[in-house]
């Protein structure tokens, strides 16, 4: 009766090629070999791993970049995946970097279960609305950007349209800017401002027509996808979709709330340096976690009921009592008000200009 091999993947990859490594299932190395970044390659990469023995489990890193279309395909085939994250830079500088290595560290990973975060599949209406978000985003910065630009334009401009748009709001600015019509008098440079001007505001109502758009199309995938997050209290569609966006289409491979939690950012680790308390131990949150999130941490409390319009002032600063008259700007260290050394004390006690 024969037995058959185990085999664990890991795949290095890249823009135009991926470099795949197979280990067995005690570690021994297998092969190591290069495929190209598409249809053919994946299917060729599987082909090479299933001729050494049945794949049970495949590493890949970069799998929400370089790496995305390798996990989709790996996922339809029923292929398990699991994220690689990039290598540990003690054991990078003890054996060097390079495509191999790198698709050897990560079949070892997979291996250890070191790595064992289960990919986004990026396929389904999650998905959507991720694409639409980055849309959106970039739509919003660039037209607060020509906004911006509009109005400078209007406050640095020549007389006529200063007057004429002062004191203009928002809306009202972009529309009556949109609807001038420029002719090409006695001043060159009234022309081209209000030329540009007019392009500006046109701009803008391109960018609130192109946001509408996109807000309708999240509206409707958050109200099919999840109706009944929009029901929570402080929850709307901006927020929904980005709470959606960070579980991904397959929220299944969360498996705890400490899980989720990590990747809303809102789950800080011990921070000990081992001479603190474990009960007073600072606690942080790594670097490594996605703030996206970390402001909408419960959407069931209930905000103030008259919020205040500022934020309390903060403490006033301690003022120091001086000897001497100093402008605010110029602090004088606290060692010279305790313990001033000899050499400086007769500098401190007289004018220093006179003496």
């Amino acid at each position: 009766m024969s037995i058959v091999r185990t085999v664990i993947g890991g795949v290095d990859t890249h823009a135009d090629f991926h470099v795949a490594a197979a280990i067995d299932g005690n570690g021994a190395m297998l092969g190591v070999e290069s495929f190209p970044a598409d249809a053919a390659g994946y299917e060729e990469l599987l082909g090479w791993l299933v001729s050494f023995g049945a794949v049970s489990l495949v590493g890949v890193e970069g799998t929400g970049s370089w790496g995305v279309g390798l996990a989709r395909f790996l996922h339809d085939q029923e292929v398990e995946t699991v994220e690689v994250d990039r290598p540990n830079r003690q054991k990078r500088r003890k054996v060097g970097k390079s495509d191999p290595i790198d698709a050897e560290a990560a079949a070892r990973a997979a291996l250890s279960g070191e790595a064992s975060v289960t990919p986004k599949t990026r396929n389904g209406a999650v998905e959507q609305m991720r694409v639409l978000l980055v849309a959106r985003r970039s739509a919003r910065q660039q037209r607060i950007q020509t906004l911006n630009q509009l109005r400078h334009l209007v406050f640095c401009g020549p007389e006529p349209i200063r007057v004429r748009f002062k004191d203009r709001y928002q809306t009202g600015l972009v529309t009556e800017a949109a609807k001038m019509r420029p002719r090409n008098g006695s001043d060159p440079v009234t022309f081209t401002t209000n030329t540009v001007i007019r392009s500006l505001a046109r701009r803008i109502q391109g960018l609130n027509t192109e946001m509408a758009s996109i807000d309708q199309m999240l509206s409707d995938l958050v109200a099919a996808t999840a109706p009944s997050l929009l029901a929570l209290h402080g929850v709307g569609v901006d927020s929904a979709a980005s709470l959606l966006v960070t579980a991904g289409d397959n929220p299944d491979r969360l498996t705890s709330e400490g899980s989720w939690a990590h990747l809303c950012g809102v789950a800080p680790l011990p921070a000990s340096t081992g001479k603190t308390p474990p009960s007073t131990q600072p606690r942080r949150r790594p670097s490594s976690q996605r703030g996206a999130v970390s402001h909408r941490v419960d959407p069931d409390v209930q905000p103030p009921r008259n919020p205040p319009l500022r934020d309390p002032s903060p403490r006033p600063r301690t003022q120091h009592h001086r000897d001497h008259a100093q402008p605010e700007t110029l602090r004088r260290p606290p060692r010279l008000q305790t313990a001033t050394p000899s050499c400086l004390r007769s500098w401190v006690g007289s004018d220093p200009i006179s003496g």
